[in-house]
């Protein structure tokens, strides 16, 4: 029997972590000698009462939300994938390669092909340290994060050597082709007289939304989505069931691979419309702290994404308007990633026990 509702795990547990660790900001904020009611009217009202916050608030959620997808489904077949830097990183290149190679007609053409370049990419580069699990029994957390330094290695190599047009300084792509533009919220009929042209938010951000359901679907609709989750609870059950180990890291961490590399669609084609040097901005690891808060559910993943995309442009503000240092938002981010992961014990606990005594007590 579980030792508390399911609602419970998925909602009341995260919020509960999420305000100690807004406490323990605040207090934190206090002891600098700055106001911490101050920050948090600062924050809300330049992420939620302003629509160009709203706007970068949602462009940094859609790369939370491509990176807590990809680490979530690695999760449910027992992966730790801390590469998601280097494999977005991967996938940015092809969407590179794919936005330069033709001058397509138009961006809902040239967004089809990018999309398959960037999982294609991502999906490479997985692979390989999934293929080294599998087969050589390498440990998938120690070959991730290496090949996320053999990633930004490889793009300085290119931006510098390869890709940068004759006469730049600049370690960058040449700019992509007009018909590679995506429609921002501004553009779009609907959204646009909510946000102002500088809104970075694009048409990418439904993508990730479409991700998301599509993830809830493979992993909770469908024999292979069973067979990760089997795999992840108990690898001995799930071999003696006739499930191959090999087959699921491979196909988990593909899958995986490519939702980060899909990632780089709001960042370089979506965004900057050019390749650029970390263009990822850290997002690759942000998704480690989403899965974790979110549960590795896609719902999950979609609010702490928001949560998270708060945070970010939050912090530009404080960094904006206060005198509070940005990277006082990386300790509060941090504080967050600690009491959702490793401190979640020192709140479960407590609140199983009480979910028990109301149990003993009902009867």
């Amino acid at each position: 029997m579980q030792k508390i509702p399911r609602w419970a795990d998925l909602a009341l547990i995260p919020l509960l972590n999420l305000l100690i660790a807004f406490v323990i900001s605040g207090i934190v904020i206090y002891a600098i000698g700055e106001d911490p009611w101050m920050a948090l009217r600062t924050m809300v009202e330049g992420t939620i009462l302003r629509a160009d916050g709203w706007g970068y608030m949602l462009y940094f959620a859609t790369n939370f939300m491509f990176t807590g997808l990809a680490v979530a489904v690695a999760f449910h077949a027992s992966q730790f994938n801390i590469g998601g830097e280097g494999q977005a990183t991967m996938g940015g290149l092809g969407v590179a390669l794919v936005c330069m190679a033709l001058p397509w007609p138009h961006w809902t053409v040239a967004l089809l092909a990018a999309t398959l370049g960037a999982a294609l990419f991502g999906a490479v580069w997985a692979a390989i340290p999934a293929f080294l699990q599998a087969k050589r029994g390498s440990h998938i957390v120690i070959t991730t994060i290496m090949f996320n330094f053999i990633a930004a290695s490889l793009l300085n190599y290119l931006l510098s050597n390869v890709l940068r047009p004759i006469g730049s300084m600049d370690p960058s792509s040449a700019h992509f082709p007009d018909g590679t533009k995506l429609p921002t919220f501004h553009e779009m009929p609907i959204l646009s007289g909510i946000f102002d042209k500088n809104t970075p938010a694009n048409i990418t951000f439904f993508m990730a939304l479409a991700a998301c359901v599509i993830v809830w679907a493979l992993i909770w609709k469908t024999r292979l989505g069973y067979m990760i989750r089997a795999f992840g609870k108990s690898e001995a059950a799930a071999k003696y069931a006739g499930i191959s180990p090999f087959r699921i890291i491979m196909i988990s961490m593909i899958i995986s691979g490519a939702l980060s590399g899909m990632m780089a669609l709001n960042t370089v084609m979506g965004y900057s419309e050019k390749l650029i040097l970390n263009s990822v901005e850290g997002a690759g690891f942000i998704g480690i702290a989403v899965a974790l808060m979110g549960r590795s559910h896609p719902f999950g993943v979609f609010l702490a994404s928001i949560l998270f995309g708060f945070l970010y442009q939050g912090g530009a503000e404080l960094a904006l308007w206060t005198t509070i240092p940005r990277e006082l938002i990386t300790v509060i981010q941090a504080l967050v990633i600690l009491f959702t992961g490793a401190l979640d014990n020192m709140v479960r606990t407590p609140v199983e026990r009480l979910f028990l005594m109301l149990r003993k007590g009902d009867r």
